[in-house]
């Protein structure tokens, strides 16, 4: 079934602004935004003890687990019976989304609305219970009801099912970056004419094959996650759903409907270089974070907050240092990381950030990286610590320097401030700098 206009051809229409008019939340912190964002504004912190599996022989206990979604609050007995919990994790968080932007059925079902969503490892979680019943057991003993749960190609499909969404349908595995890669295709589905409405963002699930390799990598901090600080030991797994409802402005308008920001331009980049490490010199970082702003038709002295990417580990922590001083130069850009109080949620951080990114532009409060203690003076950024601070947050960048070299940054502004779509630089790979 064709997303274009049976009468126009996407080509021919003038490129579309992106509006966001929902979104939806669940987290270690809470669940929808208003839960979500007071208590990253309170500093509070969703990291505790791992409860969903035993971790106690890995030497490592804590993570941003999600532990008050019941799956039955928000979903049919039925769509709880044929889904995973990270589907159904990510079905409410859409659910939460449309019922924020006040979108009926009839308005987000048909061949205009698409549906693109990022993930890590979806649900990998059933694929370890089947192969721990095989090896044990036999093959007899492997739950047929099980199978069909399996894939991440299923969240998108499951949202598009119980919305009625009749469009595009699609599955962005980018790694840590898969929100940002998600939302930045959906935002272009809008632009080109081939959508009038997309659900777009990441889900990710906590589970133990990906809770070991972390802690195998010797890349899991202790029991805290303390980006930028000088005594930093690395990362704490989380997990989550942060879901965007990404609407063209003459759909919204023919609805009567708020915007709370606009979609700006995107950059994508590849380091090409390590598996695990990011480039010394953070060359694709800055490319893509620069791509970001000029497809915004903006200049990095308009840029008011950023939400870093902010691991907590070392190397990855100096790269995003270089980045800023590289971009911004001298001037001190507000800079923090929401992984210190919900961890780093995989595939579904930058959408959770995302999320984060559009409260902070409704409410003008910037979320402070939790647990900094001793600043590291190779990353001497302008960082929001401890405490949540007022300021100016009329354009946010949301930062996602992923493993294996994705970088995906996106740029979020306050409805009427960014020049027309046509004023613009065209959306495109950046050039690596040299």
């Amino acid at each position: 079934m064709s997303l274009s206009s049976p009468r126009t051809s996407p080509s021919a229409r003038p490129p579309s602004r992106v509006f966001i008019t929902g979104v939806g939340v669940i987290s270690s912190l809470g669940l929808g935004k208003e839960e979500f964002f007071d208590a990253l504004e309170q500093g509070k912190s969703g990291i505790s003890n791992v409860e969903s599996f035993d971790p106690s022989a890995l030497g490592r206990e804590h993570a941003g687990e999600v532990k008050n979604f019941r799956p039955r609050d928000h979903l049919t007995a039925a769509e709880s019976r044929r889904m995973g919990r990270c589907s159904a994790m990510a079905l409410a968080a859409a659910r939460l989304a449309m019922k924020d932007a006040a979108l009926t059925p009839d308005q987000i079902r048909g061949p205009r609305t698409a549906v693109v969503i990022g993930t890590t490892m979806g649900e990998a979680g059933l694929l370890e219970k089947l192969e721990h019943a095989w090896i044990t057991r036999g093959n007899g003993a492997i739950k047929r009801s099980l199978i069909p749960k399996y894939g991440s190609t299923l969240l998108p499909i499951h949202i598009a099912r119980a919305m009625g969404a009749e469009g595009m349908v699609l599955t962005l595995p980018g790694a840590c970056a898969a929100g940002n890669y998600a939302i930045g295709f959906a935002a272009d589905l809008i632009r080109s004419g081939r959508a009038d409405v997309v659900v777009t963002g990441a889900a990710e699930l906590l589970q133990e094959l990906q809770f070991s390799g972390f802690v195998r990598l010797a890349a899991m901090a202790l029991d805290r996650c303390q980006p930028f600080d000088l005594n930093r030991q690395g990362l704490i797994l989380g997990e989550g759903a942060g879901l965007l409802i990404l609407e063209s402005e003459a759909h919204m308008m023919k609805r009567d409907a708020r915007p709370q920001a606009e979609v700006g331009g995107y950059g994508l980049s590849c380091d090409a270089y390590h598996i695990t490490r990011p480039r010394e010199d953070a060359a694709g970082s800055i490319a893509a974070m620069r791509h970001a702003i000029e497809t915004s038709g903006l200049t990095p002295a308009d840029i008011d907050f950023v939400n870093a990417h902010g691991t907590g580990t070392r190397a990855n922590d100096l790269a995003e240092a270089r980045v800023m001083r590289d971009v911004f130069g001298v001037r001190p850009v507000p800079i923090s990381s929401v992984k210190s109080m919900i961890g780093h949620c995989m595939g579904a951080s930058s959408a959770l950030e995302a999320v984060s990114c559009v409260m902070t532009i409704e409410r003008g409060v910037y979320p402070p990286t939790i647990g900094y203690e001793t600043p590291d003076p190779e990353c001497p950024v302008a960082l929001v610590a401890n405490v949540a601070r007022c300021g100016k947050a009329d354009v946010v960048v949301n930062n996602s320097l992923a493993f294996g070299g994705y970088n995906a940054v996106t740029c979020f502004a306050r409805p009427g401030v960014l020049p027309p779509p046509r004023n613009r630089r065209r959306s495109a790979a950046p050039a690596l700098a040299t």
